[in-house]
């Protein structure tokens, strides 16, 4: 499976974009940023693929991830929380 909807050139305009430089992917903002876009892309493939129940485990466990990360975000700034999820159009 080839994920040319997020090439590496996608992943770094991300991670400078959430993470400040295009070598921080450990930024919990540009982890989430990965994240919402891996589950738009699933998401979309799974209104064609109704079956596809392997994928819909792993969207389910990239939900819970990316949760997890936003809970973290919100707990040490909310004001930082409420920017990323305008930006990223999460619905919280």
């Amino acid at each position: 499976m080839s994920y040319t909807y997020l090439d590496s050139e996608a992943k770094k305009a991300i991670y400078s974009k959430f993470g400040g430089a295009a070598t921080n992917t450990g930024s919990t903002d540009a982890q989430v940023a990965i994240l919402t876009k891996r589950i738009q892309h699933l998401t979309e493939h799974l209104r064609s693929n109704k079956k596809d129940h392997a994928t819909r485990l792993s969207l389910l466990k990239m939900v819970g991830q990316r949760r997890r990360f936003l809970e973290y975000i919100k707990h040490k700034d909310v004001l930082k929380y409420r920017a990323l999820i305008a930006e990223l159009g999460i619905r919280r």
